[in-house]
């Protein structure tokens, strides 16, 4: 039995075994003295106050031993509380530091529910990340990347995961069950069919963790679209694709920079997709533009099914599945 209660106390974390130690030395040192003592220490509760004060080397003098055996028992208090509170300290202070900096290195897991996941570091997701930090109400995020030694960005709605994204582990520890959305940005230091392979070796990892998260893909390739599809993407975003366009718009416009003007003002106006109201359901496009600048939005297209319309026909009837495209 005494064997079992000591393996059982071994087994328990340094800083707890310290402690108890230090708990056990005052009750005993305090008990002591009170029955050494009793007209300088009239109760137990006296006596162990007077252990902890002097073990912390306070000393406020509020209680002093007189006879010879109260102060050899100081000194023995002295020679062994000291040593035991400034272990527990030592041990505290070191588990502090070690524990800031494995947090600070990635080591540590996040625990929380409506966060949103970023892989990948990079200028794409710096600048994500910037956006998203200084937003009214910002979201938590999750940070994953293999190159990075700490956290690069200083923000408490930041926590920072060090890992490969298509491990399971490294998904775990981001608590993928709780997440609100995941976006996987591509490895541009690689050519840009490995980039691709390993964003969707990263998206199959995922999916298979949580089916249910909504995870957006970033894609180099073309000819890896319908994969990134196949292997359960919500959204893929063909970063060369759009690029192109602006280049195409840039030398049929002369330069002049119009679109990419008007998606820096999209960034602060966000365009969402919002289903029919029973009211709406059958009205013109053109009664639905009028009625939605009252509320201050303004619709630039609709989403019929995987179709989208930018500027529809101002007659077009709407329809129980479509969603309007607003922006405000």
């Amino acid at each position: 039995m005494t064997n079992r209660i000591f393996i059982n106390f071994l087994r328990m974390p340094l800083l707890t075994r310290i402690l108890l130690i230090a708990i056990l030395v005052f009750l005993i040192f305090g008990i002591s003295i009170h029955f050494l003592e009793p007209d300088t220490f009239p109760t137990i509760f006296d006596g162990i106050w007077w252990a902890i004060i002097t073990a912390s080397t306070v000393g406020y003098g509020d209680f002093v031993p007189h006879s010879i055996l109260g102060r050899l028992t100081a000194l023995i208090l002295i020679l062994i509380g000291v040593g035991v509170v400034s272990s527990y300290f030592g041990t505290l202070a070191a588990a502090a530091v070690t524990k800031q900096d494995a947090f600070v290195e990635g080591k540590i897991p996040f625990k929380g529910k409506g966060h949103i996941i970023i892989i990948g570091w990079n200028e794409r997701s710096r600048e994500l990340i910037n956006k998203l930090t200084k937003m009214p109400y910002p979201q938590m995020i999750v940070l994953i990347d293999e190159t990075l030694d700490e956290n690069p960005v200083v923000s408490r709605f930041v926590h920072f995961i060090k890992g490969k994204a298509h491990v399971d582990d490294t998904i775990v520890k981001s608590d993928i069950n709780h997440a609100e959305k995941v976006l996987i940005t591509a490895d541009r230091g690689n050519n840009e069919l490995q980039a691709d392979m390993n964003s969707i070796l990263t998206l199959l990892t995922i999916k298979g963790l949580c089916a249910n998260v909504k995870c957006i893909v970033e894609i180099l390739t073309a000819e890896q679209v319908i994969n990134a599809k196949r292997a359960g993407a919500d959204e893929v975003i063909q970063s060369n694709k759009l690029t192109s366009v602006f280049m195409v718009n840039s030398l049929h416009t002369g330069g002049d920079g119009l679109l990419s003007e008007l998606v820096n003002e999209l960034e602060e106006n966000r365009v969402t997709a919002v289903s029919l109201s029973e009211k709406e359901i059958g009205r013109s496009f053109r009664e639905l533009c009028a009625a939605k600048l009252t509320e201050g939005f303004v619709i630039v297209g609709i989403k019929r099914g995987e179709e989208t319309i930018l500027n529809p026909p101002h007659s077009l009837k709407l329809e129980e599945a479509d969603q309007l495209l607003l922006i405000k």
